[in-house]
């Protein structure tokens, strides 16, 4: 009951919400300013590095059987979905399983992109069970609901919203630890092997939030690049589109020790810190492999080196956007997948309208970059030259311009919808989206421009069309 009174308050919020843009308002940006803590800073002084243990190799993937022994585990659940229940990925992980005598129980009923109604069913069901130990098989959609019902099976007391991201959520912080979780990753593209965040659809509000901790990092993931070799074409390049943008979001966030408040304890510093020396390493060296290996990896199925390429990109971007953390493009996709009308993805077997993440983040990447350039251009001209544009004589200037036009060459190329009009949004929409995109402050609150509700606006604008 106290969820619903939370999400009912909320949701007027946002439908009173008037225009504040600066010819309306007094108020230019949409997050506030929190001086101070118990030291009397008012940004942060300090960063960490946190990530999943992993394990990189071809058939790594038997290991698994063996790994769960070793943790002494002796009831698994282990979560999928129903496509891949029947893939050679799910079928190597139980021949390990039977193989080395680990007792488990299979649910399949993962929803691709979950809801928040989806994390309640699998909740539902590890909770009336007695497993200790947990493993994922499946892209993000897989993993973060396994993420959020280990979470929620070992604080049986908890509302739902206790733990989801503020202002939606209750934003509160776990602080005692998880069951173990072994991640096996399918896809090339969320990264959330390493990482302690679970994302899902939000249904009320039509916009994703989601989860973030520390805890809910997986104890080790098992990167497997046979198992990229059964994405169809279409999940390879969308998976890898949020490969692209972990990297260039992450690369061009707002610096760590810019990012307000300074917590006064370590507990509530966040995971999403702003870019850092660290998350820095991981993000250039994946816009070097994307550089390399995305074109192909989508071109040519089997394509082993590429596909390879790709799943190992995914692990390096999802160690520096797990620390550094995302911010417009992210932000500005939650309400694109969950304000989705009949949009069905090519590739995709699903029973539901649907916008995949990898679609819903890349599309507004060239307006999101064309407009936070001006605040940091040597890194945006820095992402494109890696990306493979001669930049000696660009002027820092064009910086935002370049780097766009860098993007929606690959997304040309690679015959992606030519903007959100292609996948049955309209200008009408512009409002909802906008207001579906205020509560993501733990991700918008990192560009390294502020921002207004008319700049927002105006980039949902200018993302209608690409070409």
């Amino acid at each position: 009951m106290a969820d619903r009174t939370r999400v009912a308050r909320l949701l007027r919020q946002l439908a009173s919400a008037e225009c504040r843009c600066p010819a309306h308002s007094h108020m230019h940006s949409l997050f506030t300013y929190h001086p101070g803590h118990a030291g009397g800073r008012a940004t942060d002084y300090a960063f960490e590095m946190a990530c999943s243990n992993i394990r990189y190799g071809e058939g790594v993937t038997k290991e698994i059987g063996m790994d769960l022994k070793n943790l002494g585990a002796r009831n698994v659940c282990l979560m999928t979905d129903k496509n891949l229940a029947k893939l050679p990925p799910v079928m190597a992980v139980l021949d390990s399983l039977t193989k080395h005598g680990v007792k488990y129980e299979c649910y399949d009923s993962v929803r691709v992109e979950p809801t928040d109604s989806s994390f309640k069913v699998a909740i539902d069901f590890v909770k009336k069970k007695d497993f200790d130990t947990f493993v994922a098989v499946g892209g993000g959609s897989v993993i973060d609901t396994c993420k959020a019902a280990n979470l929620y099976a070992c604080n049986t007391e908890a509302e739902f919203l206790d733990f989801v991201n503020a202002p939606i959520g209750k934003g509160k912080p776990i602080t005692g630890p998880l069951k173990p979780l072994i991640a096996v990753p399918t896809t090339a593209g969320t990264g959330s092997e390493t990482t302690g965040v679970a994302i899902f659809d939000f249904e009320d509000l039509k916009a994703k939030t989601g989860i973030a901790s520390r805890m809910l990092r997986p104890t080790l993931g098992l990167v497997d690049p046979l198992h990229t070799l059964h994405m169809p074409t279409r999940v390879a390049a969308n998976s890898g589109f949020d490969v692209l943008c972990h990297a260039l979001e992450s690369f061009t966030a707002l610096p760590y020790n810019m990012r307000s408040p300074c917590p006064s304890n370590p507990i509530n510093r966040p995971a999403y810190q702003g870019s850092n020396p660290i998350s820095d390493v991981w993000a250039r060296h994946a816009l070097h492999m994307v550089s390399k290996y995305l074109k192909r990896a989508v071109r040519d199925p089997d394509d082993v080196e590429a596909r390879s390429g790709m799943h190992l990109t995914s692990v390096f971007a999802g160690i520096g956007f797990g620390n550094a953390g995302v911010h417009l493009c992210h932000g500005m996709s939650y309400p694109i997948a969950g304000n989705v009308k009949t949009h069905k993805a090519k590739g995709y077997d699903v029973d539901h309208p649907l916008v995949p993440h990898g679609l819903s983040v890349v599309l507004t990447s060239p307006a999101v970059f064309t407009f936070t350039a001006s605040m940091c251009p040597e890194r945006h001209l820095e992402a494109a030259e890696i990306l493979g544009v001669d930049v000696r004589n660009v002027k820092l200037g064009d910086a935002g311009f370049v780097l766009a036009d860098t993007v929606k060459n690959f997304l040309y190329d690679l015959e992606v919808e030519d903007g959100l009009s292609a996948i049955g949004y309209s200008k009408d929409d512009i409002p909802v989206l906008v207001k579906g995109t205020i509560p993501q402050e733990r991700v918008t609150k990192l560009a390294p421009r502020s921002h207004t509700e008319e700049d927002l606006s105006n980039l949902f604008a200018a993302s209608m069309k690409l070409y």
